[in-house]
Protein backbone atom coordinates (compact mmCIF):
# COMPACT_ATOMS: atom_id res chain seq x y z
CA UNK A 1 0.00 0.00 0.00
CA UNK A 2 1.21 3.70 -0.82
CA UNK A 3 0.56 6.25 1.31
CA UNK A 4 -2.28 7.85 -0.61
CA UNK A 5 -3.99 4.07 0.47
CA UNK A 6 -3.44 4.46 3.87
CA UNK A 7 -4.27 8.06 3.81
CA UNK A 8 -7.38 7.20 1.84
CA UNK A 9 -8.02 4.21 4.33
CA UNK A 10 -7.35 6.74 7.18
CA UNK A 11 -9.90 9.23 5.77
CA UNK A 12 -12.71 6.34 5.67
CA UNK A 13 -11.82 5.61 9.17
CA UNK A 14 -12.52 8.90 10.58
CA UNK A 15 -15.36 9.39 7.97
CA UNK A 16 -17.33 6.58 9.82
CA UNK A 17 -16.39 7.43 13.03
CA UNK A 18 -17.61 11.14 12.34
CA UNK A 19 -20.88 9.67 10.93
CA UNK A 20 -21.19 7.32 13.98
CA UNK A 21 -20.28 10.24 16.14
CA UNK A 22 -23.47 12.47 14.99
CA UNK A 23 -25.92 9.84 14.57
CA UNK A 24 -24.93 9.40 18.35
CA UNK A 25 -25.72 12.38 19.81
CA UNK A 26 -28.59 12.95 17.19
CA UNK A 27 -30.06 9.19 18.51
CA UNK A 28 -29.61 10.83 22.59
CA UNK A 29 -32.57 13.58 21.54
CA UNK A 30 -34.33 11.50 20.01
CA UNK A 31 -34.29 9.01 22.23
CA UNK A 32 -34.65 10.75 25.78
CA UNK A 33 -33.76 14.61 25.34
CA UNK A 34 -36.95 15.50 23.58
CA UNK A 35 -38.88 13.06 25.47
CA UNK A 36 -37.30 14.75 28.48
CA UNK A 37 -38.15 18.64 27.87
CA UNK A 38 -41.78 17.58 26.75
CA UNK A 39 -42.83 16.47 30.22
CA UNK A 40 -42.05 19.98 31.19
CA UNK A 41 -43.72 22.83 31.81
CA UNK A 42 -43.50 24.77 28.17
CA UNK A 43 -41.73 27.49 29.29
CA UNK A 44 -38.88 25.63 31.61
CA UNK A 45 -38.84 22.60 27.93
CA UNK A 46 -38.43 26.13 25.59
CA UNK A 47 -35.40 27.77 27.87
CA UNK A 48 -34.42 24.47 27.85
CA UNK A 49 -34.20 24.06 24.27
CA UNK A 50 -33.40 27.61 23.73
CA UNK A 51 -30.24 26.99 25.94
CA UNK A 52 -28.91 23.48 24.57
CA UNK A 53 -29.32 25.37 20.76
CA UNK A 54 -27.03 28.12 21.97
CA UNK A 55 -24.68 25.77 23.39
CA UNK A 56 -24.52 22.94 20.75
CA UNK A 57 -23.30 26.06 18.38
CA UNK A 58 -19.50 25.29 19.69
CA UNK A 59 -16.20 24.22 17.57
CA UNK A 60 -16.67 20.46 18.86
CA UNK A 61 -20.18 20.20 17.65
CA UNK A 62 -19.64 22.15 14.60
CA UNK A 63 -16.49 20.38 13.29
CA UNK A 64 -18.07 17.09 14.05
CA UNK A 65 -21.82 17.48 12.07
CA UNK A 66 -19.75 20.02 9.34
CA UNK A 67 -16.49 18.66 8.90
CA UNK A 68 -17.53 15.20 8.65
CA UNK A 69 -20.36 16.56 5.77
CA UNK A 70 -17.31 18.53 4.07
CA UNK A 71 -15.37 14.95 4.11
CA UNK A 72 -18.30 13.64 2.37
CA UNK A 73 -18.35 16.17 -0.35
CA UNK A 74 -14.77 14.68 -1.32
CA UNK A 75 -15.79 11.22 -0.98
CA UNK A 76 -18.96 12.14 -3.65
CA UNK A 77 -16.06 13.34 -6.14
CA UNK A 78 -13.62 11.13 -5.06
CA UNK A 79 -16.03 8.18 -6.06
CA UNK A 80 -17.46 9.68 -8.92
CA UNK A 81 -13.96 9.69 -10.37
CA UNK A 82 -13.06 6.10 -9.23
CA UNK A 83 -16.10 4.71 -10.29
CA UNK A 84 -14.56 1.76 -11.34
CA UNK A 85 -13.11 1.02 -7.75
CA UNK A 86 -15.26 -1.57 -6.00
CA UNK A 87 -16.37 0.45 -2.78
CA UNK A 88 -17.37 3.76 -4.95
CA UNK A 89 -20.86 2.41 -4.44
CA UNK A 90 -20.69 2.44 -1.03
CA UNK A 91 -18.73 5.91 -0.75
CA UNK A 92 -21.36 7.89 -2.84
CA UNK A 93 -24.40 6.37 -1.21
CA UNK A 94 -23.07 7.30 2.76
CA UNK A 95 -21.89 10.15 1.36
CA UNK A 96 -25.10 11.75 -0.41
CA UNK A 97 -27.12 10.21 2.46
CA UNK A 98 -25.13 11.92 4.99
CA UNK A 99 -25.23 15.13 3.32
CA UNK A 100 -28.96 15.01 2.68
CA UNK A 101 -30.12 13.60 5.88
CA UNK A 102 -28.21 15.28 7.95
CA UNK A 103 -26.67 18.82 6.15
CA UNK A 104 -29.40 19.71 4.56
CA UNK A 105 -32.40 18.37 7.15
CA UNK A 106 -30.23 20.09 9.54
CA UNK A 107 -30.17 23.53 7.62
CA UNK A 108 -33.49 23.63 6.10
CA UNK A 109 -35.23 22.34 8.81
CA UNK A 110 -34.23 21.91 12.30
CA UNK A 111 -32.27 24.99 12.10
CA UNK A 112 -35.15 27.52 11.19
CA UNK A 113 -37.19 25.64 14.10
CA UNK A 114 -34.51 26.13 16.31
CA UNK A 115 -34.69 29.68 14.83
CA UNK A 116 -38.45 30.27 15.39
CA UNK A 117 -38.08 28.85 19.27
CA UNK A 118 -35.41 31.35 19.67
CA UNK A 119 -37.68 34.28 19.26
CA UNK A 120 -40.49 33.32 21.30
CA UNK A 121 -41.09 34.04 25.08
CA UNK A 122 -40.79 31.25 26.99
CA UNK A 123 -44.08 32.00 29.52
CA UNK A 124 -46.19 33.54 26.86
CA UNK A 125 -49.18 31.53 25.02
CA UNK A 126 -47.58 31.74 21.74
CA UNK A 127 -44.56 29.98 22.99
CA UNK A 128 -46.88 27.45 24.95
CA UNK A 129 -48.58 26.96 21.23
CA UNK A 130 -44.86 27.10 19.41
CA UNK A 131 -43.68 24.35 21.73
CA UNK A 132 -46.25 21.82 20.83
CA UNK A 133 -45.63 21.85 16.75
CA UNK A 134 -41.54 22.34 17.82
CA UNK A 135 -41.47 19.01 19.57
CA UNK A 136 -43.17 17.28 17.39
CA UNK A 137 -41.80 18.43 13.97
CA UNK A 138 -38.34 19.06 15.61
CA UNK A 139 -38.80 15.30 16.89
CA UNK A 140 -39.71 13.58 13.47
CA UNK A 141 -36.85 15.54 11.14
CA UNK A 142 -34.12 14.37 14.04
CA UNK A 143 -35.22 11.33 13.93
CA UNK A 144 -34.28 10.88 10.07
CA UNK A 145 -31.07 13.29 11.22
CA UNK A 146 -30.58 9.74 13.75
CA UNK A 147 -31.05 7.27 10.96
CA UNK A 148 -29.31 8.95 7.96
CA UNK A 149 -25.79 9.56 9.42
CA UNK A 150 -25.80 5.81 11.04
CA UNK A 151 -26.50 4.00 7.44
CA UNK A 152 -23.84 6.38 6.08
CA UNK A 153 -21.79 5.24 9.38
CA UNK A 154 -22.50 1.40 7.57
CA UNK A 155 -21.80 1.97 4.01
CA UNK A 156 -18.08 3.89 4.80
CA UNK A 157 -17.50 0.47 7.00
CA UNK A 158 -18.15 -1.34 4.12
CA UNK A 159 -16.36 0.42 2.04
CA UNK A 160 -13.31 -0.44 4.29
CA UNK A 161 -13.10 -4.04 2.63
CA UNK A 162 -11.90 -2.77 -0.09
Amino acid sequence: MTIIDYSLLALKIVTAVGCGLVAGVFFGFSTFVMNALGRLQPPQGIAAMQSINITAINPLFMTAIFGTGAVCLFWTVFSLLNWHEASSAYLLAGSLLYLYGTVIVTILVNVPLNDALATVDPASAEGANLWIKYLAEWTLWNHARTIAPLVSAIFFTLALRF
